[in-house]
């Protein structure tokens, strides 16, 4: 069910239009990770949210995709048009931008800004993931989609690096941030429209179906696996804020924490992703689960100084780098190329429901019984779930890339 590689694919080999795409992440993700990494320091620090109240709006960041993602994805593949699909989902997103000025402090219409944005994400991520994979040979899925995200992960390095340097230079101004990212945005919207060149499959009359698609065996395992790891993720924001409180980091630094995580992931995730078309995409993937549970046992921790935090963002760095872009590409070749946009939305709204829920729950577990706690129940959900689902799928999709 995967295809194997006799040998390492060379990187000249990366396609045209996954470049094309991978330099719209990346402009998109400096727009995205300037809001991201000032969002949760404002949220809680600023606005005084619980853990719990977080929770749930930081879920919407993964739950309001599912909501949109599938709708999305049976468009594209409708009418084939996967192109236009991801650009609206582009320009929604820059949008959103603007939309964070008008919400000011309130907590709901900023839940509904996030909503909005996420909305964006869910309807592009799908056609963008099918075009990678429509785009690379079926041996090098792996070094394509790495190639991408690292591309996608050096606009998550640079899109902090500039919120920190706009809030250093305006006094902590939000609204500059926000601007600066809106204008951002809009440059990745116009690479995607003039750069990136769309594929399309002849349908020969039948009906797209994306029950159907989420029907097939194969398919259907790999996106149950997905959404079970995806209900025991402790999210990003989480990981940062409890490194926050761990080491008590002063706010204006909060922004900076997501450049470890980047460096490491923009580092490993084209190795990662070639080592995976060798030895097996689902092996390299679940080993990446191996680095969440060193990274849930050093947030445990106490305070250590800067080894531990160095160490905590490097692992989160590696489990990125081993499961986002291997994931897609194991599940692209279960699907056929007409229905591509489909098959891979299905996996990761399951994925994204998953992250939603844990969300709420990490923060009740948070706010109940406290942070420790919480984390020993997510670890002990990881190890669980990784031996467990080495069993469920087949020897045939646990095998060679």
């Amino acid at each position: 069910m995967y295809v194997s590689a006799t040998r390492w694919p060379r990187l000249t080999a990366v396609p045209g239009n996954v470049l094309a795409l991978g330099a719209v992440s990346l402009v998109t993700d400096v727009s995205s990770e300037m809001v991201t990494a000032v969002l949760p320091m404002y949220l809680v620090l600023s606005l005084g949210l619980s853990p719990l109240a977080f929770g749930l709006i930081d879920g919407l960041y993964f739950g309001v995709t599912a909501l949109v993602r599938l709708a999305g994805a049976h468009a594209a593949d409708r009418w084939q048009r996967r192109k236009l699909v991801a650009v609206a989902g582009y320009a929604i997103s820059a949008a959103c931008r603007i939309g964070l000025l008008a919400a000011g402090g309130s907590v709901a219409a900023l839940g509904a800004v996030v909503a909005a944005d996420r909305a964006g994400k869910g309807l592009r991520t799908g056609p963008r993931d099918a075009l990678i994979s429509l785009s690379a040979s079926p041996g090098g899925l792996g070094q394509a989609f790495g190639v991408h995200r690292a591309m996608d992960t050096a606009g998550a390095f640079l899109g902090p690096l500039v919120a920190f340097g706009l809030l250093a230079a305006t006094g902590a101004a939000y609204d500059a941030v926000f601007v600066t990212s809106f204008c951002v945005a809009v440059a990745g919207v116009l690479l995607m429209i003039l750069y990136v060149r769309d594929r399309r499959e002849p349908l020969a009359g039948e009906r797209v179906s994306v029950l159907r698609v989420a029907r097939q065996a194969p398919l259907s395992r790999l996106c149950a696996v997905a959404s079970v790891l995806g209900l025991v993720t402790v999210s990003d924001a989480f990981v940062y804020l409890l490194l926050q409180k761990r080491l008590s980091l002063a706010p204006e630094l909060f922004p900076l924490l997501p450049l470890g995580t980047a460096g490491a992931y923009l580092l490993l995730a084209v190795p990662l992703g070639r080592l995976a078309d060798r030895v097996g995409r689902f092996a390299v993937f679940l080993g990446g689960h191996a680095a969440l549970l060193v990274l849930y046992g050093l947030l445990a921790l106490p305070a250590a100084g800067g080894w531990l935090l160095a160490a905590a963002l490097a692992a989160l760095g590696v489990f990125y780098a081993a499961t986002d872009g291997v994931l897609m590409a194991a599940a692209g070749p279960l699907v056929p190329a007409r229905l591509r946009t489909s098959g891979l939305a299905v996996v990761q709204t399951g994925q994204a429901v998953g992250r939603l829920l844990s969300s709420v729950v990490f923060g009740a577990l948070w706010t109940g019984v406290g942070a420790e706690p919480g984390l020993a129940v997510m670890g002990g959900g990881v190890a669980v779930c990784a031996v467990a689902a080495w069993f469920v799928l087949p020897r045939g999709e646990r095998g060679v890339g």
